[in-house]
């Protein structure tokens, strides 16, 4: 009959450590890297941030058209 009061007592302090990194992994996430930007495929043209200003809501229609005709494409 000691044997299972063991086994409860190890069941109990593994799932309370595990509540405790699982309370800790959700109070302080990772954010995600940025990307490093000496790699030759992280080449982000003019259009592209253009693209997603506009998309952001930072310009507005017309101030898009301006800027995209400045950039000639």
């Amino acid at each position: 009959m000691m044997g299972f009061g063991i086994i409860w007592m190890l069941l109990f302090w593994g799932g309370l450590i595990l509540l405790a990194v699982w309370l800790i992994a959700a109070l302080f996430p990772t954010s995600p890297q940025p990307p490093t930007h000496n790699t030759p495929n992280s080449h982000v043209g003019a259009r592209d941030i253009l693209d997603q200003r506009y998309a952001g809501g930072e310009l507005s229609r017309e101030q898009y058209d301006e800027m995209r005709q400045t950039i000639g494409q």
